[in-house]
């Protein structure tokens, strides 16, 4: 293979159309170094767009590139500067595979930012490609593309997620539901951060918002009705069934309790009676809260044994089942209307807390029931969330973790 002919080849593997290879070293220990020249001897001025060929000044850098196989790749490029005939004032000349005052390549940016959202930066950067400081640099620079403003945007949900497990910090996400796309991740989940979120997008995307999905909070509520006056508020089904759940279980854990108490008598024989209670209760909880279509067969054992010892329990349990069939099989709030009043009647005795919350939010329990909306894709959005937060072993810059998490749905 002779000389000219090797640097054309070389040329085509670095599939850079601006640039052709003029020389070449390889250096065992630091990688493959390329020297390159500009295929056009000429360029348009950015001020007066008049094409120039007078050279003015010649500037080398080394930027890196993607490596091949396991050796670096380094790219001696001249930036001229050329002098316009019309405007008499030199220009650099730029490239559209490497962004302004960057030292490395535009493709190698996008695979190490692929590769941090699939691992974290540090591991990454241990690669020894491009240090912590051009991957957090990259980053930026990704995130600076973004769309801003949601597009489309008709179907919102909003929810909340922890900051610092068991500090009491969070953060409310809004969603496109229709898209199963991040939005926006806020510092905080107060009225004020959520309303300045939402007023920053204006009213033309407010305005062709449908409905919006929520918890069982009434603040998110208020900020809807006062921002997104055209959207149907509609609470999230699988937190009605949460508070439900929560309700069943704690009269288990009183049942237990109450049977721990009596365990104080001194007959022997009802002694006998209450430890074959508390032994019927160890290990129930999920065989009463879990969706009895989704049980084991160890756990169908153990919620038998329940229900035929503690009929209380088997009265909350048949009715969480109901109100459960109710949320899968109703698909229109007219029809699902009587059907809900019904349920309440029966479970005004065996669930009061979870009754007033149903009462206080009918019309938007009842509003689920048209289109189904829910915040099950956001609870998946959040999991995810959460698995970004422990790759990257926390967070302790706000704005890097905001960033991170939008990438992962906007990077493209």
């Amino acid at each position: 293979m002779n000389f000219n002919k090797s640097h054309k080849n070389l040329t085509e593997i670095l599939n850079l159309p601006e640039l052709k290879v003029i020389s070449y070293q390889q250096f065992s220990d630091i990688g493959i170094f390329l020297k390159t020249q500009s295929i056009s001897d000429e360029k348009i001025c950015p001020r007066c767009g008049t094409p120039s060929h007078r050279l003015h000044q010649n500037h080398r850098h080394v930027v890196k590139d993607l490596p091949w196989g396991n050796s670096p790749v380094f790219l001696e490029i001249n930036r001229r500067q050329f002098k316009c005939k019309k405007c008499k004032k030199p220009f650099s000349e730029t490239f559209s595979f490497i962004g302004l005052r960057r030292n490395y390549t535009n493709r190698l940016a996008h695979q190490t930012v692929k590769e941090v959202l699939n691992s974290n930066i540090s591991a990454v950067a241990k690669k020894g490609i491009v240090t912590t400081e051009e991957i957090e640099r990259m980053l930026k620079d990704a995130a600076s593309k973004f769309v801003r403003e949601p597009v489309g945007l008709k179907r919102l949900g909003i929810d909340e997620i922890a900051l610092v497990k068991g500090k009491g910090s969070y953060c409310a996400v809004l969603i496109d539901l229709d898209k199963s796309e991040l939005i926006a991740i806020l510092p905080g989940r107060t009225q004020s951060d959520i309303k300045s979120t939402l007023l920053k997008w204006g009213e033309s995307i407010l305005n062709q918002i449908e409905e919006v999905s929520i918890d069982l909070w009434k603040s998110y509520k208020s900020l809807i009705i006062e921002l997104i006056p055209n959207a149907q508020v509609v609470a999230d089904r699988f937190h009605v069934m949460k508070q439900i759940n929560q309700e069943l279980d704690r009269e288990r854990k009183t049942e237990n309790y109450q049977l721990k108490s009596s365990l104080k008598s001194d007959n022997k024989s009802q002694k006998a009676k209450i430890k074959q209670k508390l032994n019927c209760l160890k290990k129930s909880k999920y065989a009463l809260i879990k969706n009895e279509s989704d049980l084991t067969e160890t756990q169908k054992n153990k919620l038998n044994e329940v229900q035929n010892v503690f009929p209380n329990l088997k009265k909350m349990h048949q009715l969480k089942e109901e109100i459960r069939d109710i949320f899968e099989r109703g698909n229109n709030s007219v029809a699902t209307l009587l059907k809900l009043t019904e349920w309440l009647l029966s479970a005004q005795q065996f669930f009061p807390k979870s009754y007033k919350t149903i009462i206080r939010w009918f019309a938007e329990i009842i509003a689920y029931f048209d289109r189904r909306t829910t915040n099950g894709i956001v609870e998946g959005i959040n999991n995810k969330i959460k698995l970004i937060k422990r790759s990257g072993y926390g967070f302790k810059n706000f704005e890097n973790f905001k960033m991170r998490c939008l990438l992962n749905w906007h990077f493209i």
